[in-house]
């Protein structure tokens, strides 16, 4: 079963993965910014940054995505999102532009992608040039309470 997807996209990319994110859940894109570390966290929270004296978890999708994360990697942008009701930022390697889907459907997640690409999508949108993984930030930015790499159980 499809459904009607929202219609503007802000587009990324990473790991040659073509990802748009709803206009309406993006509150800005940025370069790259200094990072402030944060012990213990998971492996996919490279740090914090300062947004205009607002404090912002720094997600690596990378990482979270499980996806090959080499030294060869261009320095990550920033798509600050609102996920599980506060800003973060995502981090990816390269930000493509804004799109207007039309009334392109929105289809079921293939099972092809990795798992855990696979449970941070709505779904897939078919473009004469590409496939659009259309990520659903609650699901992607849950990374913070379900992969601790330190601490007691």
């Amino acid at each position: 079963m499809s459904a009607r997807a929202r219609s503007q996209y802000c587009t990324f990319w990473v790991r040659g993965l073509y990802f748009g994110v709803a206009v309406g859940d993006v509150q800005e894109v940025l370069r790259a910014q200094g990072m402030t570390p944060v012990p213990l966290a998971s492996d996919a929270i490279r740090g914090l940054i300062n947004l205009r004296g607002q404090i912002v978890t720094a997600l690596d999708l990378r990482r979270r995505l499980e996806l090959d994360d080499d030294d060869e990697r261009p320095e990550p942008m920033n798509v600050i999102v609102r996920g599980g009701g506060e800003a973060v930022s995502l981090l990816v390697d390269e930000i493509g532009d804004v799109i207007d889907t039309g009334e392109r459907e929105l289809h079921p997640t293939p099972s092809n992608l990795p798992e855990a690409v696979q449970s941070v999508l709505h779904g897939v949108i078919p473009l004469p040039e590409a496939i659009l993984l259309v990520l659903d930030p609650d699901q992607a930015v849950e990374v913070t309470a379900a992969h601790p790499t330190g601490g007691k159980s």
